[in-house]
């Protein structure tokens, strides 16, 4: 059973954690939610359209701009507190890799830390045990928040991936994190090439047979993107393809920009595995 925030979720039900940027500079939508009322309109679509989980993010993942704690903390944990308010059932996740944030968030509201940097900050971790929040671990290759991959190879990446995320999870566990409620995350993109990325979800099976709960971010990413040579704004097929192999092979936790369309593909999976029911079943029935 994963347990996030209020929320418990069972061993085969897909869970789609919306992204919400708090950023002038995401890659993605360049800063459509960085003020706080288009933020608060995408919260609302979001859960509107089947997301159980916001992820506010206050640091583009990519190199930009530097932005200090200071600065990472006003754009969130303001922003988390009004969210906790509006939408006391969502579970609310902070994509962050610091414990002054992480502490900070947590303080208002927030139900998860998504690190995705791998642990860089152990303190983080920490935090999580000390709020009984959930904690995302990723694997980052051992790549330095907001730096890009340059020639990086492996032996065997998903070798590394399990070691890494595994052991990160094992410390939070150690540390007091809720087990419910830690995730691992083999980390597209981060510390990885487009073949890395690729082979990490071909033997996305061998995460999901750890035992720990998986969470993919997938969305409109550059792997999908090199993989089919299509710009950022005409990824989503490549996405959702890529997200239903994932949700095939045990993937539970999907971070994505496209909620409705994500929510389709997972709910369409889950009722060919057998774990869902159809919507309607009336043909050859009448």
């Amino acid at each position: 059973m994963l347990r996030l925030g209020r929320r418990e979720f069972g061993a085969h039900e897909p869970v789609v954690m919306a992204i919400v940027n708090r950023t002038p500079d995401s890659f993605y939508d360049r800063g459509a939610t960085f003020r706080d009322e288009p933020a608060l309109a995408r919260v609302e679509q979001a859960v509107a359209e089947g997301a159980a989980v916001v992820d506010i993010g206050g640091v583009k993942a990519g190199p930009g701009e530097e932005v200090g704690v200071a600065e990472e903390i006003r754009r969130t944990a303001p922003f988390v507190a009004e969210v906790r308010k509006r939408h006391p059932e969502v579970v609310i996740s902070v994509d962050t890799w610091r414990h002054e944030v992480g502490e900070a968030v947590c303080e208002a509201g927030a139900d998860v830390l998504n690190d995705a940097w791998g642990g860089v900050d152990p303190r983080l971790a920490e935090v999580a045990a000390r709020y009984g929040t959930g904690l995302v671990c990723t694997h980052a290759g051992g790549a330095r928040p907001r730096t890009r991959p340059h020639r990086v190879a492996y032996e065997d990446v998903m070798a590394d991936i399990l070691d890494t995320t595994v052991g990160l999870a094992e410390r939070a566990v150690a540390l007091g994190v809720p087990r419910a409620g830690v995730l691992i995350d083999p980390g597209h993109d981060f510390g990885k090439n487009t073949r890395h990325s690729l082979e990490a979800t071909r033997r996305l099976g061998e995460m999901t047979a750890t035992g720990w709960p998986v969470l993919v971010s997938l969305s409109n990413k550059d792997f999908v993107g090199e993989t089919l040579d299509r710009p950022v704004k005409e990824r989503l097929t490549g996405t959702l393809a890529t997200t239903a192999v994932s949700a095939w092979l045990g993937a539970q936790v999907f971070r994505v920009h496209e909620v409705a369309e994500t929510r389709q593909v997972l709910d369409m999976v889950a009722s060919i595995a057998g774990h869902r029911p159809p919507a309607v079943a009336r043909r050859g029935l009448a």
